[in-house]
């Protein structure tokens, strides 16, 4: 025999108990609680996503005193039971949820482990905040370079410092510390594995750079320094100037890409590393755009975005020839909901028809005509869901093609965006870039302004053209 009870607690938090004997020990009571939702966490905070139970069970067995054999029957035990817990809730209601909060900051890693017991890997993409996607495109970015492992393991370490940062009030400066030190030891203990990824040609330079980052002002050692301060703001700039460091040290240790392309796209033009795009915008109705701080209202703005050829190189690749074309001088821009989007008036004539190119997170290389399905627990290594991401429209002709020349510049709302905080589209577009400097000027952009220029300020030795197309040779 069993009877359900629920027990409440604030922060929205509910577990119920169920409460049972069995022939073979009616002198016990079991009570049983089942959580209703599970936990999750996600920059210190606990969360509770509704749709699936929590399976564990904690069992506790209460026996019973002073009852004699004659009352020890089915309804005593359940008005026992009752009386119990009715009392046992007058004390402890909102204790749990205080407990679990508490824990949550304390000791994150209590309230993590429980995420395996409660959701699949792919449900938690959809149900938990946690979802591991970048949002900034200077992280992604970061992220999306095949650098050695140990400098992965270094700036792995450094990043989830920027986590323990957003909790508010009382931070966890002990656990920073330990991760600076984590970060410290592989350096230091890796060193001739971290040189030596790099070619000969430019170790000299990642040696300086090395050093900057164990023992340089704003690199590991000065961060220490301002953990111990417990300076959040000289935190913040200090893991910023290693994290750069880190970045260019990886950037370094990857001068091409780190695959092959198959054969049938080796036709197309393609980005074997980074490359950078400065757009100068003007207004379509001679008005002009917000003065930056302290500034002159201007007449026109900039906005510089980086392309990523090790995630993208066919989609990066030929875009960065357009630029070099000089086919975006004087394109309009119009403005859609989440998106600013370059005009359809190059038709399709301009440009390759890029296979839409989309690399998942923990893969080798980019998948070729097939979109990631996200409910399925599949993410893409340079995901749209950051503000300022760069992305080729759909071909009008196939879904699973790119247009030729088509772009957008897609305006993350985390509002206007699905659980998880991932955009409805993720996994849909390839996405190649994003914009670095400019940020605040993509609100201002209206439907009718127009790319003055757009020129191509790094990547040209990068850029590979097919045998057959000498526009590079002819741009210079």
């Amino acid at each position: 025999m069993a009877l359900p009870l629920c027990l409440s607690i604030p922060s929205r938090t509910r577990f119920f108990f169920e409460i049972s004997s069995t022939p073979s020990c009616p002198k016990h009571t079991f009570v049983t609680p089942h959580f209703a939702f599970p936990l999750a966490r996600f920059n210190g905070l606990v969360q509770f996503p509704q749709r699936r139970p929590f399976h564990p069970k904690l069992t506790c067995i209460f026996a019973k005193k002073n009852l004699s054999e004659e009352s020890r029957n089915w309804s005593n035990t359940l008005a026992y039971t009752q009386n119990f817990w009715d009392q046992t809730v007058k004390r402890f209601d909102g204790a749990f949820a205080g407990i679990l909060i508490f824990l949550q900051v304390s000791c994150p890693v209590f309230l993590a482990g429980w995420d395996s017991w409660s959701v699949s890997p792919a449900e938690a993409v959809l149900y938990s905040p946690e979802t591991k996607i970048p949002r900034t495109g200077e992280l992604a970015l970061r992220r999306a370079i095949p650098a050695n492992t140990d400098m992965k393991a270094i700036q792995e370490s450094l990043e989830d410092i920027s986590y323990l940062l957003r909790i508010p009030q009382r931070k966890p400066y002990g656990t920073m510390e330990g991760n600076v030190r984590k970060a410290l030891k592989i350096a230091t203990d890796e060193k001739q594995s971290i040189l030596s990824s790099i070619p000969p040609e430019l170790r000299e330079n990642g040696s300086a750079l090395y050093t900057s980052l164990v023992d340089g002002k704003g690199g590991l050692q000065s961060l220490l320094q301002s953990i111990e301060d417990q300076d959040p703001d000289k935190v913040s700039v200090g893991l910023a100037s290693s994290l750069d460091t880190v970045a260019q040290l990886e950037l370094l240790q990857a001068p091409g890409l780190s695959f092959l392309l198959p054969n049938e796209y080796l036709n197309y033009p393609r980005l074997t590393g980074r490359g950078v795009v400065e757009f100068t915008i003007e207004r379509g109705d001679g008005s002009t755009f917000s003065p930056e701080a302290a500034g002159e209202p201007r007449s026109v703005a900039t906005l510089r975005v980086v392309l990523d050829g090790y995630s993208a190189p066919l989609t990066a690749g030929n875009f960065a020839k357009l630029v070099i074309d000089g086919a975006y001088d004087g394109v309009k821009l119009n403005c859609a909901n989440q998106a600013i989007i370059s005009d359809g008036e190059l038709g399709n004539s301009t440009g390759y028809s890029v296979p839409l190119e989309i690399k998942p997170s923990g893969q080798f290389e980019p998948l070729y005509k097939t979109t990631l399905s996200v409910q399925d627990g599949e993410l893409p290594v340079l995901p749209l869901s950051v503000y300022g991401a760069v992305a080729m429209a759909h071909s009008d002709v196939a879904e699973e093609y790119s247009s030729p020349n088509q772009f957008f510049i897609y305006l993350y709302n985390k509002r206007n965006s699905g659980l998880g905080g991932l955009s409805f589209d993720e996994g849909q577009f390839s996405v190649f870039g994003y914009t670095t400097l400019g940020r605040e000027t993509l609100p201002q952009i209206k439907s009718g302004d127009v790319i003055r220029s757009a020129k191509l300020m790094e990547g040209q030795d990068r850029l590979v053209l097919p045998k057959n197309d000498n526009v590079l040779e002819r741009s210079f």
